[in-house]
């Protein structure tokens, strides 16, 4: 089957920023939702030098999820979207997860140890799009990685922490969730649950979210699994400090739930999920006041 892809608006090359916020007027509790993989703005300059097609990097995309998550601010609390691809920086990695021979004069930054995921091609800049090709003709050079890494990963980070420390003079406890999507299917595994919650086994956030969590969506029929595969990525890490009351919980959703996943299309399943997605929004922030109290 032949699929034909309509380019996302604003992928042309801009200074868009690196995310856009939605708050609540007023704030209600202190929930952050974060969604730093829905953005689809491809730079030019990107494209240019793709040796694969743009659909085989937008079927990585985390497509929709700032969309079924924008209730969340008109309950009153806040939310912040990536703007850019994840294939052009993956904002839930560490900048230093990068893979030296991607750049023709040497990394923009110190690099840590080879991880299991840079070597998979898929570090903070990725080397590979969704079918494992190789995203691009020629390497990168060291002033494209840092202009990246500078404008959209930090630039991304810096607001999140901001909006973090914003609140904690006025709260004891804040929650962040990490809201991402996953394939429906993966190599090796016969069957994927409905949603996985990554909490790092209990280490990022308080039980009592992770569980209040868990129980809204099996209460709405899904199936749920916890830290496998997926247990939290950068953000849970280099946020999550429950003892210093920031809780940081990571949610997968299954794409077949709501998407094609061949065509990057919303089904009929996308309102039913958006709705249930916003009780659920309205449950945390319940909880939160509940933990301030």
């Amino acid at each position: 089957m032949r699929v034909t892809f309509d380019l996302p608006s604003g992928s042309s090359e801009t200074t868009l920023p690196a995310f856009e916020i939605a708050r609540g007027q007023p704030l209600k509790a202190p929930v952050i939702f974060a969604s730093p993989h829905s953005g689809t703005h491809y730079p030019q300059h990107m494209q240019t030098n793709l040796s694969v097609p743009l659909s085989d990097l937008r079927r990585t995309e985390d497509a929709f999820i700032d969309e079924l998550y924008a209730p969340v601010a008109d309950q009153g609390g806040v939310l912040i979207c990536a703007t850019h691809a994840r294939t052009y920086v993956d904002l839930n990695r560490d900048a230093r997860e990068l893979d030296a021979d991607m750049f023709f004069d040497g990394p923009p930054r110190m690099t840590g140890m080879p991880s299991a995921r840079v070597k998979a091609g898929l570090g903070c800049l990725p080397r590979v799009g969704a079918s494992g090709r190789d995203i691009y003709q020629q390497p990168l050079s060291s002033a494209e990685g840092a202009h990246r890494l500078k404008h959209v990963h930090d630039a991304y980070h810096q607001a999140l922490q901001s909006e973090v420390e914003a609140l904690k003079p006025n709260w004891s406890d804040i929650f962040v969730i990490d809201c991402h999507s996953m394939p429906s299917r993966q190599p090796g595994r016969s069957s994927m649950p409905d949603i996985v919650l990554g909490d790092r086994f209990g280490s990022s956030c308080s039980a009592r979210l992770t569980s209040l969590v868990e129980r809204q969506f099996r209460r709405e029929g899904f199936t749920v699994a916890r830290n496998a595969p997926y247990a939290g990525g950068y953000t849970t890490r280099k946020y999550g400090r429950p003892r210093r009351g920031i809780h940081v919980l990571q949610i997968e959703i299954n794409r077949a739930l709501y998407m094609n996943e061949l065509t990057i299309e919303k089904t009929r399943g996308f309102d039913t999920l958006r709705n249930q997605l916003s009780d659920l929004c309205t449950e945390i922030l319940t909880l939160a006041l509940l933990e301030n109290g």
